[in-house]
C-alpha cells in the first residue's frame, strides 16, 4: 500500500490559493491514507490487500444486511463561510459586522423570517420548497480551534473525550454489518480522509473508468491481466489469493458500472470536480454495488481575502458550482434520492466580522446543508445565538448544535442504527430534521 500526496485543497486555478492563510498552503505536503487513483496491477492487488481480508474475494455487490441511506459527504476545506451562504438577514448586526462583503437582504432568497439563501444557491430553492432540502446554522463542534490541521483531526474523529483513533466513518461501517468492497468510497484525487481511519474495508477512486489493473488499454489487456493474476495465485495461500482475487473483481465491477450507468441527458453537470465526483456516486448508487457512504472532499474556502460581493467574485463563483453540481445529482438519481442523504461539513466556520481585505478570517459556528429524500426539509435548523456583541464567542458565531448531533440522527433514522458507537459520549439531543425509514 502506498500514500498519495493530496493535492492541495485550497487552491484553484484562479489564484486564490493567494488568499489563503499559511497553514490552508502547507496542506497540501499532508499525506492521506490513500489507496488508489490512476493505479497499474501491482498498486491496484496492493490497495484492496489492505481493504478486504480471507474469503472475501468475492463480496463485492451485495450488502444485504444494511438497509439505510447512502450517506454522501462533502467536506468543505478550508473553513466554510456559512454566513454567506445561509445570510441572517433578520439579525440588525449582520450588515454592520460585514458593510462591503455581506449579502444584502434585498438580493438574498428567502428561506424563512430570519434567514435567506445566498443568491448563487438560487437553484436549490426548489428542493428546499419540495421539502427535500433543509439547513442548519450555528453549528460546531466541542473541540474549539482555529487550526485547519487540527479541525479537520477533531472533526474526522468525532469521539472527543474518548480513546478512540479511528474515524468516523469507519466506525458506521463497522456498524452497518459485513463490508463489502464498496461499502465505502472516497471519490477524487485527495485520497481517503481520516473520518475513514480504521480496520473497515475503504475504496479510493478518482474515477470508475481509470480503476484498471494496468494503465490505459483495451478490454482485451485487461481481460490477460485477469487471467494472469488469478492465474498466478490459484495455489496460493487464501490471504494472498482473496485480495488479488477482488481487485480484479472489483476492477470489472467498475468498469462494468462505467459502460452500464450513463448520465442521463437532464442532468447537466457542471466541468468541476465536485460535479464529476459526484456523477460517480450517482453511478454507484444506481448500480447497487453495497454502497453506504462516500466522501467528497471540495476545496477553496480558505477566503481571508478577495470574497467577492453578492454577484461576482470568489464566494460567488464557489457557491454557483457547488449548486449546479448539486441540482445535476439529484436530477440524475431521480427517485433514487429517496434512499441517498448528502450532508456537507466543514472544518470551522469565518469570524463574523470582515477583515480588512475583503474577506473573513477563522471563526466557529457555521452552516451544514442536508440533502435527501428522508429530510424534512424546507427549514432551518438550530438555535440562533445572535450576532450581537454579548452573543458572540470571542468574535465568532457561537456553535450552538454539534454536528455530531446531525450525523448521529441521520444514522439512527435513516439507517436504523445505534449511534452511540459512532458518536461515544454524545448526548441524545437531536433536531427531528430526519424521517424515520420504515
Amino acid at each position: 500500500m502506498t500514500n498519495q500526496m493530496i493535492q492541495n485543497p485550497f487552491a484553484t486555478a484562479d489564484g486564490h490559493d493567494d488568499c489563503t492563510c499559511a497553514e490552508g498552503r502547507r496542506a497540501q505536503g499532508l499525506t492521506r491514507r490513500g489507496f488508489l487513483g490512476r493505479v497499474g496491477a501491482v498498486g491496484a492487488a496492493g490497495a484492496v490487500a489492505s481493504m478486504v481480508g480471507p474469503g472475501s474475494a468475492m463480496q463485492l455487490a451485495f450488502a444485504a444486511d444494511y438497509v439505510g441511506d447512502t450517506v454522501v459527504v462533502l467536506s468543505l476545506r478550508g473553513g466554510f463561510d456559512g454566513l454567506s451562504a445561509v445570510v441572517p438577514v433578520g439579525d440588525p448586526n449582520y450588515g454592520k459586522l460585514r458593510p462591503t462583503i455581506g449579502v444584502p437582504a434585498s438580493r438574498a432568497k428567502q428561506l424563512d423570517t430570519m434567514f435567506g439563501l445566498h443568491p448563487a444557491l438560487a437553484p436549490l430553492l426548489p428542493l428546499y420548497s419540495a421539502g427535500s432540502l433543509a439547513f442548519v446554522q450555528a453549528v460546531g463542534q466541542p473541540a474549539r480551534t482555529r487550526s485547519h490541521f487540527a479541525a479537520m483531526e477533531e472533526m474526522e474523529n468525532a469521539a472527543p473525550g474518548s480513546t478512540l483513533r479511528s474515524g468516523w466513518i469507519d466506525r458506521m461501517v463497522g456498524v452497518t454489518g459485513a463490508p463489502s468492497t464498496f461499502s465505502a468510497v472516497s471519490l477524487g484525487s485527495g485520497g481517503a480522509p481520516k473520518s475513514m481511519l480504521g480496520p473497515n474495508p475503504e475504496l479510493v477512486l478518482s474515477d470508475l473508468a481509470s480503476f484498471k489493473l494496468s494503465g490505459p488499454g483495451a478490454a482485451a489487456e485487461q481481460a490477460r491481466w485477469a487471467t494472469a493474476i488469478t492465474t498466478l495465485h490459484a495455489g496460493a495461500p487464501e490471504t494472498v489469493k482473496a485480495p488479488a482475487l477482488a481487485t480484479v473483481a472489483a476492477s470489472a465491477t467498475a468498469a462494468q458500472i462505467a459502460t452500464d450507468y450513463p448520465t442521463p441527458a437532464t442532468a447537466v453537470y457542471p466541468d468541476t470536480s465536485l460535479a464529476k465526483s459526484l456523477k460517480e456516486v450517482a453511478r454507484l448508487v444506481k448500480a447497487k454495488v453495497g454502497l453506504r457512504v462516500a466522501t467528497i472532499d471540495v476545496g477553496d474556502w480558505d477566503m481571508h481575502s478577495g470574497l467577492g460581493a453578492s454577484d461576482k467574485g470568489w464566494m460567488f463563483d464557489q457557491l454557483t458550482a457547488l449548486s449546479k453540481a448539486l441540482v445535476a445529482f439529484v436530477t440524475d438519481l431521480g427517485d433514487k434520492m429517496s434512499d441517498v442523504t448528502l450532508v456537507t461539513l466543514s472544518e470551522f466556520g469565518r469570524r463574523v466580522a470582515e477583515n480588512g481585505s475583503g474577506g473573513v478570517d477563522h471563526g466557529h459556528g457555521n452552516a451544514c446543508l442536508v440533502l435527501g429524500g428522508g429530510v424534512v426539509g424546507g427549514k432551518v435548523y438550530g438555535t440562533w445565538p445572535g450576532l450581537g456583541a454579548g452573543q458572540l464567542d470571542e468574535g465568532d458565531l457561537a456553535g450552538t448544535t454539534d454536528y455530531r448531533t446531525i450525523l448521529a440522527e441521520l444514522l439512527e433514522k435513516r439507517g436504523k442504527l445505534s449511534s452511540g458507537e459512532v458518536f461515544p459520549q454524545l448526548g441524545t439531543e437531536r433536531l427531528g430534521m430526519f424521517k424515520q425509514r420504515v
